[in-house]
């Protein structure tokens, strides 16, 4: 297990169903490799601790003010339904994954209804992290993720250190892009692409070299032809 910081975890591969906080291993594609595994930041507990201490201060005062049985109670009863309101908290915070790997962003919550977000690298245009004065100082925040597709924006709150995770994604988003040029490179060579690489996906490869000036229009239509008719 390395660490990028504090907070912060990049899990090798065969850690996955072992190490804490483990990502499921049957949720990842085949040769799809993990590379950030988190769990929402301790701030995600604010609300229950701030009501938890005055719950505490509320027993203080009953103890040393005159214990009357008719206080005693209610107390009691809030203590009951407290102990469960963090339980299934806690319950649900350990059902977010919030994970990158060297090929998309993956986001699932929900207990007992679910809720996922999948972006390709590839889709990703930009990321935007944004902190608090407070949580500057706990390495909290939240991250809006700029994507090509319907929805546009998705937002992720209570990341830990959000600056490291935006620094990694865009890292693992030039590797992305390195490995698709380098397979529309083969192809334009007459080398085979490999074969995770679907035709659309290097169509669409081609077509970012194309706008980056690598290759000419007619390079592109010539070899886009050629892609179309293996299909």
């Amino acid at each position: 297990m390395v660490r990028i910081g504090p907070g912060v975890v990049k899990r090798p591969r065969g850690c996955l169903n072992l190490c804490p906080m483990g990502y499921p291993k049957h949720l990842l594609n085949e040769g799809e490799e993990l590379v950030l595994d988190l769990q929402p930041h301790w701030i995600y507990f604010a609300r229950q601790v701030v009501f938890g201490a005055g719950l505490v201060a509320l027993l203080i005062l009953w103890v040393v003010l005159d214990q009357t049985r008719w206080i005693g109670w209610p107390l009691a009863a809030l203590l009951v339904v407290y102990a469960g309101w963090v339980a299934w908290r806690y319950v649900n915070w350990r059902s977010i994954h919030f994970v990158v790997t060297d090929r998309r962003l993956v986001y699932r919550s929900g207990f007992v209804s679910k809720r996922g977000v999948e972006i390709p690298l590839e889709r990703i245009n930009n990321i935007i992290f944004h902190q608090r004065a407070l949580e500057r100082l706990i390495r909290a925040g939240d991250i809006d993720v700029e994507s090509a597709g319907r929805d546009g924006q998705t937002h992720f709150d209570n990341v830990r250190r959000p600056d490291a995770v935006q620094q990694e994604i865009y890292r693992q988003m030039e590797v992305n892009a390195r490995k698709q040029a380098k397979w529309a490179t083969a192809g334009l060579e007459g080398v085979a692409a490999p074969a995770e690489a679907s035709v659309p996906e290097q169509i669409e490869a081609l077509a970012r070299l194309r706008d980056q000036g690598h290759i000419s229009a007619a390079e592109f239509e010539a070899k886009k032809a050629e892609l179309l008719s293996r299909m």
